[in-house]
């Protein structure tokens, strides 16, 4: 049998010299290194399942099969970032639409963002994260095959909705999967920088296939549906023993069934995050001349209209807007932790504040151009900080669909 080695005092019995505060014996007191010695014990194991446990949050390296599905959401998330980077203004200017118009490419993935919100919890129940890594890239290879041809606006607008669905089992699954882990805010600050850095690298590459290629607007969807094809193997082989059923066991484990929708929005912290970044996607969509411009997305046309820019320049200020954005994530990601997340992102929305002061107020392109990506770099952390609250102050079963809610709300911001 094994056995442990534990310390133990012994004191005989007998009178105590109270003057030297030492026990002692009729022989005198005793020394010092006779008082404790070593006495081995028998070790007992517990049995397996007696219910000491201690509940300790995976990490992004541990177990293993993390570190490929850490992975393989950060390239999903770049994918995500370079869908929202790619349209707007390129639409706009081939088909020849009012902003107004053209606004229904952020009003259409808003629908299907509303369809995730309201069943992403119970695909989960259903189907796991594996159906999940499945489902939702598949959506996006079929809204990016049709937009590839070149259809009517009328079929881009709707095709894109199955997109916005796509997007938004994304955005909800993979925001609860990472805010799960140990060290949530360095890592949703890493993985929304990989967001960053697809949009970063979106308008880069269709610009240049359209100003120095040559090439059609649309052609760069032929690219967006071969990624996205990828991801569906990415997500499946690291996320394939992530079934409904252990979905369930694990987040279904105090009793609770289904319904964590109605419950998640029976919270107050739902319904303020959700308000929250609706006003942060809105403003982030406001522009001073009175007209929508998304500063992601439409940025180009604004710096063209506006700022009397050449085209592949202003097409570089989007780049250089997502680069903030991606910069800032990774960065301030680091740092929101240490100095708490209420006194960061008041600091941050302060200073994004100035900044769009200054891309009004001073009309020369290069100001403009550098204001756009400080702005960039200091609303970049917001969204993953709104996220990290909702995942602190709601049970684990109910990440999901609050999640996808907020998300959802807050993606109508752009349209609005």
């Amino acid at each position: 049998m094994a056995t442990a080695t534990v310390t133990q005092t012994e004191l005989p019995a007998g009178p105590t010299n109270h003057s030297s505060g030492s026990p002692t014996t009729k022989d005198g007191p005793i020394p010092l290194d006779d008082r404790a010695r070593p006495v081995q014990v028998p070790f007992v194991p517990f049995p397996e399942g007696a219910g000491l446990t201690v509940d300790a949050l995976e990490r992004w390296n541990r177990p293993k099969i993390n570190k490929y599905r850490t992975a393989a959401v950060f390239f999903a998330f770049t994918i995500f970032g370079m869908n929202d980077g790619s349209y707007g203004a390129l639409i706009e200017a081939d088909y020849g639409l009012s902003y107004t118009v053209t606004s229904l490419v952020f009003l259409s993935p808003f629908a299907g963002y509303t369809f995730a919100a309201c069943f992403s919890d119970r695909l989960h129940l259903f189907f796991g994260r594996r159906g999940i890594a499945l489902f939702a890239p598949s959506c996006k290879v079929i809204a990016y095959v049709v937009i590839a041809t070149h259809p009517p606006f009328p079929a881009v607008a709707a095709i894109l909705a199955l997109a916005g669905l796509g997007n938004g089992l994304v955005d909800a699954a993979w925001n609860a999967w990472i805010g799960s882990l140990a060290h949530t805010n360095e890592l949703l600050g890493i993985m929304h920088g990989f967001y960053g850095l697809g949009a970063t690298i979106s308008p880069l590459i269709s610009t240049t296939m359209i100003t120095k290629g040559g090439l059609g607007w649309w052609t760069f969807f032929y690219l967006m549906a071969a990624l996205s094809a990828t991801e569906i193997g990415t997500g499946a082989w690291a996320f394939w023993k992530e079934t409904g059923a252990k979905y369930t066991d694990v987040n279904r484990a105090n009793g609770q069934g289904s319904g964590m929708t109605r419950q998640a929005l029976r919270k107050k912290v739902t319904w303020i995050c959700a308000v929250f970044l609706l006003c942060y996607v809105g403003l982030e969509a406001y522009d001073p001349r009175n007209f929508a411009v998304s500063l992601g997305g439409w940025i180009v046309n604004f710096m063209i209209r506006v700022r009397k820019g050449e085209a592949f320049s202003s097409g570089m200020t989007a780049t250089g807007f997502w680069l903030g954005v991606t910069v800032g994530r990774v960065v301030l990601g680091f740092i929101t932790p240490k100095i708490g997340e209420r006194i960061a992102v008041t600091t941050y929305i302060v200073a994004a504040a100035g900044f769009e002061l200054i891309f009004w107020l001073v009309p020369q392109f290069v100001v403009s151009a550098v204001a756009v990506a400080l702005l960039g770099f200091f609303i970049g952390p917001i969204f993953p900080s709104t996220i990290i609250a909702v995942t602190r102050l709601l049970p684990s079963e109910m990440h999901v669909a609050a999640i996808g809610f907020s998300a959802a709300i807050g993606g109508g911001g752009a349209a609005v």
